[in-house]
């Protein structure tokens, strides 16, 4: 099964994926969809705030991150990596249960990329939205270090996510039953 919509101006078919017996995701995937990456780039970059860098998740939203900063002429962006790194000094970490992970993961910051974001206007990137559980670890990790977070954006607001209000992002991402139809 799939679900067909259209994002920052182009069509895509996005395989539903089950999470449990009732409840299935629409898989939005950018890795290897340069011409998605590069569009959806372009429009969230007309609905930014001004910022100084860009952060993200070690996740689907690396080359999101890439794409804008690359477009906004910063060339700088700043990935929560997924565990602790040799290269990492003073490092800060906090944990993430995410909807599309089967277990807990950690999100790690080193002294580099907290120097990166200290006193600077940071701007939360993602993919998608779901349950948000990524987006508070991101923001926490921002907070402690000292960043200003002047913006939270993703692509696709998924369920719930779609009614909140401190997020900006392009499309709303329905959540689907067992037979495919949007909930």
């Amino acid at each position: 099964m799939n679900y067909e919509m259209t994002i920052a101006g182009l069509k895509r078919q996005l395989p539903l994926c089950k999470i449990n017996d009732d409840l299935y995701i629409g898989a939005f995937i950018m890795f290897s969809d340069v011409e998605i990456t590069k569009a959806a780039a372009t429009e969230l970059l007309k609905k930014a705030p001004e910022f100084d860098v860009i952060v993200t998740a070690e996740s689907k939203g690396i080359p999101l991150a890439y794409e804008m900063a690359r477009q906004a002429g910063t060339n700088d962006y700043i990935v929560a990596r997924k565990g602790e790194k040799l290269y990492m000094e003073n490092v800060i970490t906090v944990e993430v249960n995410s909807i599309t992970t089967d277990h807990i993961q950690h999100l790690c910051l080193g002294q580099h990329e907290a120097d990166m974001m200290k006193g600077k206007r940071v701007l939360i990137v993602d993919d998608v939205i779901s349950t948000g559980e990524s987006l508070h670890s991101i923001e926490t990790l921002v907070n402690e270090v000292g960043g200003n977070i002047v913006g939270k954006m993703t692509v696709l607001a998924e369920g719930d996510a779609a009614n909140r209000d401190d997020i900006i992002f392009l499309e709303k991402l329905p959540l689907f039953n067992a037979a495919g139809e949007p909930l």
